[in-house]
């Protein structure tokens, strides 16, 4: 997806060139598309006070629009903060704002829901943007002071207030840091008013973004907002090898990815004995070996012949199952094997671009060789034996 003015010309992305600050599609971080925005309001209905402003990546807030100001996707405000004002940009309006607030269980009347000054004038933003191109330049020095006072933590980002009143130091640490004396040469150093923010792993990914190994962006910067718990047996039950180097995400973790088809696999496996359980014939005792959840098959193999697996369905599996527990007779998995085979229909290949060969325009070998003969004679200037 990309905003109205990221059209393509001759094959060629043109690009809106706004980097992120467009607001008329997902070009932002965490957007959401406002399908409500082509619906007009019932006559006696006040359209919803409350707008969603986005900030530096995806850090975005409620705030009340008490001024009626006429606001839409992708103009910048000047918002109220502690202390100052802060700018950002409207990332939603009307009435889906109701619908995201009561989904974070965010109330109109609380505290946490600040006022929208005014739209921002060109001052603001000319401040915005000198901040802006100084958060590279200042995080390198952050990072050095840090190191210099053998401080374990990390520095992933800076957001600077719209006014330059403040500085937000976002870091990660495994241990509580002591960073009074880190804090007194930040603002030393800076001049300026300074809050440190820890976060946690996945919010630092989320906050720098990146590419996964799918080869798209980062679920956690374009459309995850909660971070679910994953574990290691999410990735037992799809069958996947216990490689940390695989399994883990940017951020460390495991990907949240695995929890996105877990459901499904767990739903599948109902019908599924459990591998744990073994199956008892007059031939001798099986163990299962290895599974299939999509084809629905279970490979079994007689204690003391490992390497002779036998297929058997997992119908067939709980009914041999069922008879152990009944004290029922077993003869042996082959009997099942065998009427699996006798089930199976041989898929029917057909050539989908005729019967023809291959090779059928390739001319036979004698031919060849006559071609080679002529051309040999041609060069020596010697009459064919056809002429």
């Amino acid at each position: 997806m990309a905003c109205s003015s990221c059209s393509t010309k001759d094959g060629q992305p043109k690009g809106c060139k706004n980097n992120g600050t467009c607001g008329t599609d997902s070009c932002n971080k965490l957007s959401v598309f406002d399908w409500l925005s082509n619906m007009s309001m019932p006559n006696g209905v006040e359209p919803f006070n409350c707008v969603e402003v986005r900030f530096k990546n995806g850090r975005k807030h409620f705030f009340k629009n008490t001024e009626n100001l006429s606001l839409s996707m992708g103009d910048v405000v000047a918002t109220e903060a502690s202390p100052g004002h802060d700018v950002g940009m409207v990332s939603l309006t009307g009435e889906l704002v109701r619908v995201q607030m009561k989904k974070k269980k965010v109330k109109t009347d609380s505290e946490e829901v600040l006022k929208i000054y005014r739209k921002a004038t060109q001052k603001d933003i000319d401040v915005w943007e000198e901040v802006r191109g100084r958060e590279e330049a200042i995080k390198k020095r952050a990072r050095e002071i840090a190191i210099r006072l053998n401080l374990s933590m990390k520095i992933s980002d800076i957001e600077f207030q719209g006014d330059a009143s403040k500085a937000t130091f976002y870091y990660t640490a495994d241990d509580r840091v002591d960073f009074r004396q880190l804090i007194k040469e930040f603002a030393r150093e800076f001049n300026t008013r300074i809050e440190m923010r820890q976060i946690g792993l996945r919010q630092e990914a989320a906050r720098l973004g990146g590419i996964g190994s799918c080869g798209r962006e980062l679920c956690c910067s374009t459309w995850l907002t909660d971070f679910r718990s994953v574990s290691t047996s999410a990735a037992r039950y799809q069958q996947l090898s216990l490689n940390p180097q695989k399994l883990a995400g940017q951020c460390g973790k495991l990907k949240c990815c695995l929890n996105y088809e877990l459901d499904s696999y767990l739903e599948a496996l109902k019908t599924f004995p459990r591998t744990d359980t073994k199956l008892f014939t007059k031939k001798g005792t099986a163990v299962c070996q290895k599974i299939d959840i999509f084809q629905g098959v279970l490979w079994y193999a007689y204690e003391g012949e490992w390497m002779n697996w036998h297929k058997l369905t997992a119908e067939q599996a709980n009914k041999i199952i069922a008879s152990n527990r009944k004290k029922e007779d077993v003869g042996s998995l082959e009997e099942f094997e065998v009427q699996l085979q006798l089930e199976e229909e041989k898929p029917d290949f057909n050539n989908v671009v005729g019967q023809d060969s291959l090779t059928r325009f390739d001319k036979p070998k004698g031919q060849q060789k006559k071609n080679k003969s002529k051309k040999r004679r041609k060069r020596k200037g010697k009459p064919s034996k056809n002429a």
